[in-house]
């Protein structure tokens, strides 16, 4: 499916919830879409690789790491997992890690940045909770759409 974010939002505004900019792209793919599963955690990885071990069919993975700066959650071996499992994108509202391996990787990745500390292990986390950061309510089984220009989000799939 071909997409522009910016024609999305003149097309369905009003109806529909832009991220505020405060992503920066990560991942070999620069535009991507699909629905949205949620995990929320707090510096432990464990969870969101368990969740993009799991088919992706297509989603989008929104992780909520609460603005953490401290630790990575998402790396060059979770980003590997997340595409060999067929997830299209990730949005993580925290950093990665492995900047370069993970620019060669066929995902798209949003994060708010990088560092190169790893999380904990201890594997606290919830899957499948609505989510709110970067002024939007990521609701699992929306609807998300990322490009160059931004990030949008629908509880319907647009055309």
């Amino acid at each position: 499916m071909k997409f522009q974010t910016v024609d999305l939002c003149d097309k369905y505004k009003g109806s529909i919830q832009v991220a505020l900019p405060v992503f920066q792209n990560y991942g070999k793919l620069v535009a991507f879409t699909g629905r949205i599963q949620t995990v929320k955690c707090y510096e432990d990885n464990i969870v969101v690789k368990d969740t993009l071990s799991r088919p992706g069919k297509g989603r989008v993975l929104v992780v909520d790491a609460g603005g953490s700066l401290n630790c990575a959650l998402v790396g060059d071996v979770l980003a590997s997992i997340g595409v060999n499992s067929g997830w299209s994108g990730i949005i993580l509202n925290g950093c990665v890690r492995d900047v370069k391996a993970v620019g060669k990787i066929r995902l798209g990745i949003r994060a708010l940045g990088n560092v190169p500390r790893a999380s904990d292990k201890h594997g606290l986390g919830v899957v499948g909770v609505p989510v709110t950061f970067a002024g939007v309510d990521f609701m699992p089984g929306h609807y998300l759409y990322a490009d160059l220009d931004g990030i949008v989000v629908s509880e319907k799939p647009l055309r």
